[in-house]
């Protein structure tokens, strides 16, 4: 299979880095970055193209243009691989830290002496860094609870990551042991937005389970009379727990809960039983099945008991694509080819959301080049009727908590969705002083991923949740759930708090690319964990339904 331009731009980027780690020629290492950067954003496949237009690519010239050939050829590019074989492993290890550059990692490795990520940490623990030029107390606060995010995350992994993974694995299993019974169980079965490992119920004999996984490459790491776990090569371990037929409904609904909901479960209903199914464990208790994506809190059985089953929010539920990207902006697909694909999949309309100016690193839209877009989505929505195309922008939140566009230019648009993209490094106070007086400016009718967070990447800026719902109950603002995998922000932990007090939650995609649509379904698995009906979803809205909501918002703030 031949390299996509992303993995091509990832080689000239990292070893853009690796020289500048080692010191080599800047320009070198500067026009290795370029590259990277322009392979990223072409509009067609490398693979795709002849030989000789390669090098006809603005940006790319001869020299990269033959490094592109040799990976194309090869696979690999040797300037890479021989930078790579003179690198300690744990120095290339702390290029995923956040906050390392190759320049502090040149320090740290050249004049430090250090080549691990361990002896790193040890190193801020003992004030080691200050020694050092560009290293100041605050910096080695952040380099040191960088390191320990990233220790605490490794092994983990995106729902969305390991689910491919987790289908293909239960299909083998079944394929293999088709006697025995297998579900998922643990916080892959709940839905949770990482995994740490992956667990099943099973019948099978637990020898037969070890010489089936022995024979294609697991170690096994714990074994006794009810258990087993494996360990793959990357770090992902998967977990049996051990069942005969007349408990597995028992044990499974015991591994399908958190720990709070078990024990509020068992001092609720304490010997109940075992049981071959699942649900006669609920049908025992005379309590309406609870999925186990709602197994979290203990409130849930309350709910559960004295009213009758949530209708939880589905995919199908979903009406339309709300926070999108096109090309006008850092999208890939342009406005048209993303109105259509949202067509092709269902959709009743889009809102365009392309980045306001001030994020100029994403080609942000300026004030002359909005008038541009909105006379383009006119006419496309005369040729696309009836879907329609909405126009918005997604405005950034600025240090002093204004939107980077003046009153005349935010009434322009249909909805305007409020996000913090840069300097996210603040304490909780300056945080919530930029999220409040956003929330509290009338043009702002979506709070976009609240606190910033990317899983297993970097935490959010501090936000009280509380206070940000409470000022978006007063405001009429909808919070989003950004449904990107990496985001899943706000935290579903929130949601239910939202819900009682009024505020619409919006699943939205976030989407750079058509592909990006697929996202929601992420979102949804969520927003379950809420308790989350499409009632509650703003993207659930009818067209008319979305379009009446818009105008009524209108005429209340008098905008």
């Amino acid at each position: 299979m031949d390299m996509d331009n992303l993995q091509i731009a990832d080689a000239f980027s990292l070893l853009s880095k690796l020289l500048e780690i080692h010191g080599e020629n800047s320009f070198k290492a500067k026009s290795y970055a370029v590259a990277a950067y322009t392979i990223e954003r072409l509009p067609v496949a490398l693979a795709s193209l002849p030989d000789e237009k390669i090098a006809e690519i603005k940006g790319i010239g001869n020299a990269i243009g033959k490094k592109i050939l040799e990976i194309r050829q090869s696979r690999q590019l040797n300037i890479l691989e021989e930078y790579l074989q003179k690198t300690p492993p744990g120095i290339l290890e702390m290029l995923g830290i956040k906050g390392l550059g190759p320049k502090k990692i040149a320090v740290i490795w050249k004049e430090m002496g250090l080549e691990t990520i361990g002896e790193l940490l040890y190193a801020c623990n003992e004030n080691r860094l200050l020694l050092y030029k560009g290293f100041g107390e605050k910096t080695q606060q952040n380099v040191k609870a960088n390191i320990e995010f990233y220790l605490r995350s490794k092994g983990s992994y995106l729902y969305a990551g390991i689910e491919p993974y987790a289908q293909q694995m239960l299909q083998q299993l079944r394929a293999h042991f088709p006697d025995d019974q297998f579900e998922p169980a643990g916080a892959f079965a709940r839905q949770l937005e990482t995994i740490d490992q992956l667990e099943w119920v099973s019948t099978a004999d637990i020898n037969r389970l070890e010489q089936f996984f022995s024979a294609n490459r697991f170690a096994t790491t714990e074994k006794n009379e009810t258990s087993i776990r494996f360990k793959a090569a990357d770090n992902l371990y998967l977990t049996f727990h051990i069942a005969r037929e007349e408990n597995f409904g028992s044990l499974l609904f015991q591994t399908r809960c958190s720990a709070d909901f078990l024990k509020a479960w068992n001092t609720r209903f304490p010997s109940s039983g075992v049981f071959s199914r699942e649900d006669l464990v609920f049908k025992s208790a005379e309590v309406p099945f609870i999925p186990p994506c709602l197994r979290e809190k203990e409130t849930i059985i309350d709910t559960y008991t004295n009213n009758s089953p949530l209708s939880l929010i589905q995919p199908e539920d979903i009406k339309a694509i709300i926070h999108s990207h096109s090309n006008w902006s850092d999208g890939r697909q342009t406005i048209e080819e993303m109105a259509k694909a949202a067509i092709d999949k269902g959709f009743e309309y889009l809102v365009i959301s392309d980045h306001s100016k001030s994020a100029f690193y994403a080609n942000g839209l300026k004030e002359d080049r909005i008038t541009e877009q909105h006379r383009y989505i006119d006419a496309l929505n005369k040729q696309l009727h009836p879907f329609k195309i909405f126009k918005s922008i997604e405005a950034d939140i600025l240090n002093d908590g204004n939107l980077d566009y003046n009153n005349e230019i935010l009434a322009g648009f249909d909805l305007v969705i409020a996000s913090v993209h840069s300097n996210l490094k603040m304490a909780q106070d300056k945080a919530m002083m930029r999220l409040l007086t956003a929330i509290q400016n009338p043009y702002t009718t979506i709070l976009g991923h609240m606190t910033g967070r990317l899983l297993l990447i970097r935490e959010g800026y501090p936000v009280d949740h509380k206070a940000v719902i409470d000022a978006c109950a007063a405001h009429d603002v909808v919070i989003e759930l950004n449904a990107h995998p990496q985001r899943l922000d706000i935290d579903w932990r929130w949601i239910d708090y939202a819900i009682e007090k009024g505020v619409l939650i919006s699943i939205d995609p976030d989407a750079h690319h058509i592909d990006g649509y697929d996202d929601i379904r992420y979102g949804v698995l969520t927003a379950q964990k809420a308790g989350m009906t499409k009632q509650n979803n703003l993207s659930s809205y009818s067209l008319r339904e979305f379009e009446a909501f818009l105008q009524k918002r209108k005429e209340k703030k008098g905008i």
